[in-house]
């Protein structure tokens, strides 16, 4: 069956009618409202063609062909033959002030085409607009001449890089490498082309000159605390004191820790990853204590050297007094941790000699900052006079302790001596059996009677009084205390002491 050839017209806006024109749809106009109505659909396309159909001569001449000219020869408009649109410019309001402070906008057109650095086709702020910068789009393409001459001579420069180090060479850098070790930087001759190295050197002189100019605004001074705070685990703390970090890390303000095996790091992206390969889930040493989800580990200086040294470098952040950093060979170290489905989060510490000749008990204490103010404090001093009672032996922290130590401390001996006298049933008492019974150092039990003005000289002998006002002022806080579960057990302790202590 031959096809139907379809004859072009024109419509009633002097248009062609083609597959990209107007469809225009006339309703009849006897309908029930007695209104006429017209629905027109307008095709993105044929919006296009219609508006710039007028003034395309094809269209034009629709009226000059004659009989014997078919005019259905021009019915279908290709994409080549269609003529550019005009672009739409993109208004800017630029806000311009006054000299009277009033604010007036100024409406700026501009084309969204280009962009200024040259890798987009189109942008969309006044700031990538290369028109705005007196620019054309194909300019920002193009590198200048200027780029183009400063890149052939970087590139001459780097071809003058020798392929390799001699023997010689390689011998003069471990000996200086041997010789000064990390007190100075590696040898960099020859490691790569001069003109990195001046650019390295740039940076160098550039990085010191910042540092020399926060020193004498006063932010940074010579010893100072230049971490500011820490990630651990869960938590972002804040710095107190200075810490001997490597002088890498030391400058840094923020500094990244795996909350298990305690190592630090630069960036989230590393810790990220270590995180990812880390299998440490609690400390290592032995559980010597557990009861419900906490626990207490005994790590030897010696057999986990780093993981101790580790450990003293981030208490130094928190604790003024401490000098202990590298040497933790002759130390044990009882760590107390937090048990949940992801690990053993790390609550405090305490460190004590393996052989002590005046019978110290604790050397280092610290309860981390998210758990202070919890009781975690008095568990880990009670913890110590508990492994005293097992070795027999009466215990004292080291001196000096921190401000908060000596608080935590002196409240823990109130605590003792006074449960200690409300269950005492005798007349007469002794400093001694005091001591004996609780593991505490006599010198310290009567610094506290002194304190609680409990201790009187009367007649030419020390009385101890028995103030019964604290005791049951200690009763009341005893009954509202709702952490009860913060105290240690004894039964609960699996531990000899170690030998040659």
């Amino acid at each position: 069956m031959p096809r139907r050839k379809r004859n072009a017209g024109s419509s009633s806006d002097g248009t062609e009618d083609s597959d990209f024109s107007t469809d225009l749809e006339h309703t009849d106009s006897s309908e029930s409202d007695g209104t006429s109505r017209r629905s027109a659909r307008v095709t993105r396309s044929s919006a296009r063609l219609s508006q710039s159909s007028q003034d395309s001569s094809p269209v034009r001449n629709l009226q000059s062909f004659g009989p014997e000219e078919p005019a259905y020869s021009t019915r279908r408009v290709t994409r080549s033959q269609q003529q550019p649109n005009p672009v739409t410019p993109k208004k800017y309001p630029l806000r311009q002030t006054r000299s009277s402070g009033s604010e007036t906008e100024q409406v700026v057109d501009f084309s969204d085409r280009g962009h200024l650095t040259g890798k987009h086709e189109r942008h969309f702020s006044i700031s990538g607009c290369p028109l705005y910068h007196n620019l054309s789009a194909d300019e920002c393409k193009a590198p200048t001449e200027r780029q183009l001459r400063y890149k052939e001579k970087v590139a001459e420069l780097r071809k003058k890089r020798n392929s390799g180090l001699s023997k010689e060479q390689k011998e003069k850098y471990m000996e200086h490498r041997q010789t000064y070790g990390n007190t100075r930087e590696p040898l960099l001759e020859n490691l790569t082309s001069e003109y990195d190295l001046d650019l390295f050197r740039r940076a160098q002189a550039r990085a010191s000159e910042d540092l020399e100019k926060l020193r004498l605004q006063g932010q940074i001074t010579e010893g100072s605390n230049m971490i500011k705070t820490i990630a651990f685990g869960r938590y972002e703390l804040d710095t107190w004191y200075h810490s001997p970090y490597p002088e890498e890390y030391a400058r840094l303000g923020r500094l990244y820790m795996c909350e298990f095996c305690l190592k630090y790091m630069k960036s989230q992206t590393i810790l990220r990853r270590h995180m990812a390969k880390c299998v440490w889930k609690h400390p290592p040493g032995d559980e010597i204590y557990r009861k419900g989800p906490i626990s207490v580990f005994e790590v030897d200086g010696k057999k986990n050297k780093i993981y101790c040294q580790n450990l003293c470098l981030l208490a130094k952040l928190f604790l003024d007094h401490k000098t202990l950093y590298y040497d933790v060979e002759p130390f044990l170290f009882y760590v107390m941790t937090e048990a949940d489905n992801t690990g053993c989060h790390l609550i405090g510490y305490f460190s004590k000699e393996k052989n002590s000749f005046l019978n110290y008990n604790v050397s280092c204490i610290l309860t981390m900052p998210q758990y202070m103010r919890q009781g975690y404090g008095k568990m880990l001093i009670d913890f110590s006079y508990l492994l005293s009672k097992v070795e027999e032996k009466v215990g004292s922290p080291e001196r000096p302790l921190s401000d908060l130590g000596l608080i935590s401390y002196r409240s823990y001996w109130k605590e003792v001596l006074l449960r200690y006298l409300h269950n005492f049933q005798g007349k007469e008492i002794s400093i001694k059996e005091i001591s004996q019974e609780t593991a505490v150092n006599p010198v310290d039990i009567v610094s506290t009677l002194q304190a609680l003005q409990m201790l009187k000289y009367w007649k030419g002998k020390h009385l101890v009084l028995k103030r019964q006002d604290l005791i049951d002022e200690w009763i009341a806080k005893e009954a509202k205390r709702s952490n009860s579960n913060k105290t240690m057990d004894p039964s609960c302790l699996k531990w000899t002491p170690p030998k040659g202590t």
